[in-house]
């Protein structure tokens, strides 16, 4: 009796016409949330006997009584369903009433075709967190402390349907308290697949030079110790390893970041939880406002950047230059515990080594960071793919991703049509995530990272191959960037299937449309850093018309010659150089390269051609910050909204066709105002700030009367800045067209791998 329609059938029918028995099909996130006990429960109360089950993803209802109580409890199913569940009844039939009088959950199945939808990993609950904390409970200060409603759920399942046997601890058997939470239907631990407690689950162990300790209570405990002496500790979370210091020590932070050869990049910072809300120390450090405030207590625990406060405990060396700083709670029961003993923030940030995925694995961890951390706080619990955290800006009163992980991903949409086969979108170089997506599904992985090392394709290949093997679907064709020598494409090209290239900007346009789909024609702003555009060269400052398979380019900048080609994403000063020469101007630059640039430049050796904003960004942080070489991405453009002055005039700028009737905006107006060294530096900032969103409504506002528009979109890391955001948006209140950006998928490189899907559907829908 596997089958679920043949068990039904066996069950003794009897004529009962005041009696009605129903089968349901319940699909979406049901998996791993607690969703069985809860229809479990749900039946005994309403007094509706059948069963429950898992088969392959989905769930199996079977249910009988009074037509009124039957309609009472599918209502239910959706409107008391458990907080962290996404139900769907997605089938619903009558079928012949048993003699059953029972209710009960039937053993999983995993026959049928597989409905999958993974749940991300979960804060701990507030109800795990007091028992946590209560010296009676026998899970005391247990850091592995998780129930149906909290707790890992991607990072540690293999395979479904999501059973423990198919999870990371399947090495952990359950003692015979645990069992007995596990099997009765009145705890909230039932069916919980994590569940653990000190005698039979997962455990720590600190290693030092010195000191090897197996006890949890004990490694602990030397790991608070360790941070209090201002060491730095590799400490193993949900989805991967952090490196923790003392956030206050302007000597530990400056160790960190020597060791990690992080000079300038800004590093995260984890807050003990205390005052009414559990913000109060958060608060002395930036300033929230309320879709600050909701993120950061959002159950997904994102890192939430903020304006940083003048004259907080914290070290200036967190976020150099920089006026804003990221911030977030505890989100795992270990992280509570270390940052309640220690009772000061620390910074967390990513244990790997800069660009690659965070590393997951206790030797590889103790090997890669042993010339960073002093300690390491590990445990047995095995993480089968790494998550990092999630990132979030707030920009027009919204908050935006800018990096989905840990909490919010693997990230699952609707497609706004049906792919008439499976593919693998395989994003771009940077920021990297993967997308599956399926008939009217897409599936968009957590950060992977940058892919300029060997250990990030080989975490794109797992995740790729783990995505495909869960939800039961093999991709027949795989999607990547136009980029000949991108790392993607050349993965793409030794996996011997068909392959579809899409062109960066359009990825980047069609990300944001993917999101509202009622909306037709777009005006789409891509502005960013670079990507090959249809015509060889480099875009970066683009103006899209159209919609998902069918974009049109028509505006742009005027553009320019980069000595040295990719190098200069880290050497501004090629760029500011390039302006210069472009113009005949006094470059005022002194680099030793300055004389060999200039020549391969007159010879047009290694010059590409580019319209990037992105570029145009890096010189004015050159010219006006005398910023001639950064350490990160995005560095200069930071550092130069950081330091803008509150309001500034435009300079107007020229705009005209050019012989292809692409309109131009022409930036050579700028340049006297960048080179200027007697005004002071934030202003020339702000004018900079003020001049480039002028020009955005200015090609909107002659693009408008030329071509009926439904929306205008922003899309590209270089919309990742706050202040010409928002200059754009209080500036476009004349234009009378609604503006969109990204609130789902990150503006920047991490979301052209769905891009990359609608692309693709638009294509299939304008065939």
């Amino acid at each position: 009796m596997n089958d679920l329609r043949t068990d039904s059938a066996a069950l003794k029918v009897t004529e009962q016409p005041d009696i009605k028995a129903i089968r349901m099909v319940v699909t979406g996130r049901v998996q791993g949330v607690g969703f069985r006990p809860f229809v479990y429960s749900l039946a005994k109360r309403l007094g509706v006997s059948g069963s429950v089950t898992n088969q392959s993803g989905r769930v199996i209802i079977f249910a009988q009584g009074s037509p009124s109580t039957l309609e009472v409890f599918e209502e239910t199913l959706i409107k008391e369903a458990p907080p962290l569940a996404l139900p769907k009844i997605t089938e619903t039939f009558e079928i012949r009433v048993s003699g059953r009088d029972t209710f009960y959950i039937r053993k999983s199945l995993n026959n049928g075709p597989k409905d999958a939808h993974i749940s991300p990993d979960f804060s701990v609950c507030t109800d795990c967190l007091s028992e946590m904390q209560d010296p009676s409970e026998r899970r005391y200060k247990y850091p592995f402390i998780n129930c149906t409603q909290c707790g890992p759920r991607y990072t540690i399942i293999k395979d479904l349907p999501y059973d423990r046997a198919n999870t990371a601890m399947a090495p952990f058997p359950l003692c015979d308290d645990c069992r007995a939470e596990y099997e009765d239907p009145r705890d909230r631990r039932f069916h919980a697949q994590p569940l653990a407690c000190p005698v039979c689950g997962p455990k720590l162990l600190f290693r030092s030079e010195n000191i090897s300790l197996d006890n949890t209570n004990e490694a602990l405990a030397a790991c608070v110790e360790a941070l209090r002496m201002g060491m730095i500790a590799a400490v193993k979370s949900v989805g991967g390893y952090h490196l923790m210091c003392d956030a206050t020590s302007d000597e530990a932070v400056s160790r960190l970041r020597t060791r990690k050869h992080r000079p300038d990049k800004p590093l995260a910072v984890m807050f003990p939880m205390s005052g009414e809300d559990g913000l109060a120390a958060v608060r002395d450090a930036v300033a929230l406002d309320r879709c600050s405030v909701y993120q950061i207590l959002n159950s997904a625990r994102p890192i939430v950047l903020a304006p940083k406060r003048q004259n907080s405990d914290l070290s200036a060396l967190l976020a150099p230059g920089l006026d804003c700083l990221g911030v977030f709670l505890p989100y795992s029961p270990l992280h509570h515990l270390l940052l309640e003993d220690f009772g000061r923030p620390v910074v967390a940030t990513s244990g790997n080594i800069s660009g690659e995925p965070v590393l997951t694995d206790n030797t590889e961890a103790d090997r890669r960071l042993a010339t960073i951390a002093d300690v390491f706080l590990h445990h047995d619990r095995p993480i089968l793919r790494p998550a990092d955290d999630s990132v979030f800006a707030m920009a027009a009163g919204k908050a935006r991703p800018i990096r989905l992980g840990r909490g919010w991903s693997p990230m699952e949409m609707k497609l706004p049509g049906i792919l008439p086969e499976p593919i693998l979108a395989l994003g771009g170089h940077m920021k990297a995530t993967v997308a599956l997506a399926w008939d009217n599904r897409v599936v968009v992985s957590p950060h992977i990272g940058d892919l300029g090392s060997r250990r990030c394709l080989e975490v794109l290949a797992q995740v790729a191959a783990d995505l495909q093997r869960i939800y039961g679907i093999t991709a027949r064709t795989l999607v990547c960037d136009v980029h000949p020598s991108s790392p993607s494409t050349r993965w793409a090209e030794d996996q011997r299937l068909p392959i579809q290239h899409v062109f960066h900007h359009h990825a980047h346009a069609s990300a944001l449309a993917g999101e509202h789909p009622e909306l037709n024609q777009w005006l789409m702003f891509t502005w960013d850093g670079i990507g090959v555009g249809e015509d060889g060269t480099l875009w970066g400052g683009e103006a899209l018309l159209g919609r998902p398979g069918g974009w049109r380019r028509t505006a742009s900048l005027r553009p320019f010659r980069i000595p040295g080609g990719d190098k200069a994403g880290r050497e501004p000063w090629r760029s500011a150089a390039a302006l210069c020469w472009e113009l005949k101007h006094n470059s005022l630059i002194n680099h030793r390269h300055l004389v060999t640039a200039r020549n391969a430049w007159r010879a047009g050796i290694n010059t590409p051609v580019t319209t990037s904003v992105g570029r145009l960004f890096d010189a004015a942080a050159c010219l006006i910050l005398g910023l001639e070489t950064t350490s990160f991405e995005g560095h200069g453009p930071m550092m130069l909204e950081a330091i803008a002055g509150d309001s500034a005039d435009a300079i107007m700028l020229p705009l005209q066709d050019d012989s292809s009737g692409i309109l131009r905006t022409d930036w050579a107006p700028l340049l006297p105002l960048l080179t200027d060294r007697s005004r002071p530096s934030k202003e020339r900032s702000a004018v900079f700030h003020a001049t480039l969103a002028a020009a955005i409504i200015d090609q909107a506002r002659v693009l408008a009367d030329r071509h009926h528009i439904d929306a205008i979109g922003l899309t590209g890391g270089v919309f990742q800045n706050r202040r010409l955001i928002e200059q754009i948006f209080d500036r476009s209140q004349t234009l009378g067209i609604p503006i969109y950006m990204p609130e789902r998928m990150p503006i920047n490189d991490g979301g052209l791998s769905y891009g990359q899907t609608i692309e693709i559907l638009g294509g299939y829908a304008d065939a």
